[in-house]
């Protein structure tokens, strides 16, 4: 009774194999091409970082490929589902910003949270060169930047 309940699940749902493990692959690359930002963002003891950035590209890239498969090439469809998905990601980093103290706290992770769905995006569209591209900007920004950019305000700290 159980098989004939899940074979006729499969049959009902139009379950195609081959195009689980082309997505299941498009959803790991934009998975771990943001692992190293949001690791560097848990390790500054950011709100925001090891869970949210891969779960951000994740979910921006599974919209997008759903989308794509529903509309197929209308690319007026794509650019709606684009733009809702910008819209939804602008939102979630909204609310990484904070004013504390008089000062403007962030926004830089709240960028990066935009840039983790560009990544997810991307890797739907089949764009990788682009992904990898952002992830690379990213991860220098946060690795080599940001030292830098301590050691200037600590240096403008000093009377």
């Amino acid at each position: 009774m159980k098989l004939m309940i899940c074979v006729y699940s499969l049959v009902l749902f139009d379950f195609n194999w081959e195009l689980m493990l082309i997505h299941t692959i498009h959803m790991v690359i934009a998975f771990v091409l943001v692992l190293p930002v949001g690791f560097n963002r848990e390790n500054s003891r950011q709100s925001i970082g090891l869970r949210t950035f891969p779960l951000v590209s994740l979910a921006s890239c599974s919209f997008a490929l759903l989308g794509f498969e529903v509309q197929g090439n209308d690319p007026s469809a794509m650019g709606r589902i684009v733009s809702g998905v910008v819209t939804g990601i602008g939102f979630i980093g909204g609310g990484a910003i904070l004013k504390k103290d008089g000062m403007i706290e962030g926004t830089s992770t709240a960028a990066a949270i935009w840039s983790a769905g560009c990544v997810g995006v991307a890797v739907a569209m089949g764009r990788l060169e682009i992904a990898v591209l952002i992830s690379v900007c990213m991860v220098g920004i946060f690795y080599f930047v940001s030292p830098i950019k301590e050691t200037l305000n600590n240096d403008s700290d000093v009377p």
